[in-house]
């Protein structure tokens, strides 16, 4: 009882000296909110990156891979991945029979001009299999989706991404209406569900799928494959489809043993745990170089206090003249250095929250959900803290240690 009514008593006089001059209390608290608004911001722009990240792989399937063309090396020149077209239907065709393999789904991309009645829209038109809603894990909003044997007679089908179906027929029904696709007229038979922006990677609902077939000799008038998405039968199977896939793709290739492969075969889990790894060290990045603030914050406060004592000597030398000892009067600066800290961790708390909010209105963030959580807040506030710990100690110290004499002759 008798150490908590010395702590209030302590708080008293520390809220007491702290309002006597506002403006500099404010003043010295703006470090501390601004590095503490800034940590939180930051760390929230990096967690909001991460969570768009895993969003999208998590929609594609962590049990997806994704087999590419390889490069090609002309008179010691290597063309770089994709620089080489080597996949072809037969390829698709040949992966579906692997028993790690559930599903495949050839793609063939190409980025279009689509026109209904008189409106247009530049969109990607992607050439895909029936299976490529099973393989990329994606709904369909409304209608159908074409089947193999549309997709083996290379019929003049379409199916709209919710951009483009809003973009070309706003509110009228696309079902059963014919748009042209460089000129080539397709029936659309539905709607994709909408998957929304992606964290900086633009909109995944601006594209229209077509068959495969249809896009090879109709829109693209190519023999090759662009690359083949392929779902492995589960998580955990991913690494022998992979394997399997390499040694297929180099038999039917008739790649020699040492040789470099012609295609590339990418597991989306992997590619997902860098990108993670990535935004994890953009986070500390960010929140590195806002805590310099806080040190900023911090050593204003030191500054502060050091003026606070050389005013306040005289009224030192009083206090210890009438029994208080060096301890209490360190406890007190120490307290008026915590209180200016803590008092800035509150107003900082609730800057970088708001800030973190009001980002997405601004163009370069307006893609990026930026995520406030909790340890982000917990982390700043105790950093805050203890900056007012650190850096209020040696003014305590120094007061506590004053001579009450000398303290008393102070003109």
């Amino acid at each position: 009882m008798k150490s908590l009514t010395m702590f209030l008593r302590i708080m008293r006089v520390s809220l007491r000296a702290l309002t006597r001059n506002k403006m500099r209390t404010f003043l010295t608290c703006l470090g501390i909110i601004i590095g503490v608004g800034a940590v939180i911001a930051m760390v929230s722009i990096g967690a909001g990156a991460r969570a768009a990240v895993e969003s999208r792989f998590a929609n594609m399937g962590t049990n997806l891979l994704n087999v590419g063309p390889g490069s090609r090396q002309m008179g010691g020149v290597h063309t770089g991945s994709g620089g080489w077209m080597t996949l072809t239907p037969l390829d698709a065709e040949a992966l579906k029979k692997l028993p790690a393999v559930e599903a495949v789904s050839p793609s063939v991309s190409a980025r279009s001009q689509v026109i209904y009645g008189n409106k247009n829209w530049s969109t990607q038109a992607q050439g895909v299999s029936e299976s490529y809603p099973a393989v990329r894990k994606w709904e369909i909003e409304s209608g159908t989706f074409f089947d193999e044997s549309m997709v083996r007679s290379a019929a003049k089908v379409c199916v709209l991404g919710a951009d483009v179906k809003k973009n070309l027929f706003e509110d009228e029904d696309p079902l059963g209406k014919t748009i042209r696709i460089k000129k080539v007229p397709f029936l659309v038979l539905g709607v994709l569900k909408s998957k929304g922006e992606s964290g900086g990677f633009g909109s995944r609902d601006d594209m229209i799928c077509v068959p495969y077939t249809t896009a090879m000799k109709r829109l693209q008038k190519n023999d090759f494959l662009s690359n083949i998405d392929v779902s492995a039968v589960s998580s955990t199977k991913t690494a022998e489809a992979k394997a399997q896939i390499e040694d297929l793709l180099r038999a039917r290739h008739n790649i020699a043993p040492g040789a470099a492969d012609d295609f590339t075969v990418r597991d989306m889990a992997e590619i997902a745990e860098g990108a993670a790894d990535a935004t994890n060290i953009l986070t500390i990045l960010l929140g590195s170089i806002a805590s310099i603030s806080l040190l900023v914050g911090g050593i204003g406060i030191m500054n502060i206090m050091l003026v606070s004592v050389t005013e306040r000597i005289r009224e030192i030398g009083i206090r210890m003249s009438i029994g208080a000892k060096g301890r209490d009067i360190l406890l007190q600066f120490l307290a008026e250095a915590i209180v200016l800290s803590l008092l800035g961790g509150i107003l900082g708390i609730a800057l970088g929250v708001g800030v973190s909010k009001l980002l997405k209105f601004i163009p370069i963030f307006s893609t990026i959900n930026t995520v406030v959580s909790p340890g982000s807040v917990m982390l700043a506030f105790f950093f805050s803290a203890s900056v007012g710990v650190f850096f209020g100690f040696y003014p305590a110290r120094k007061a506590s240690k004053l001579d009450p004499i000398d303290a008393l002759r102070y003109e």
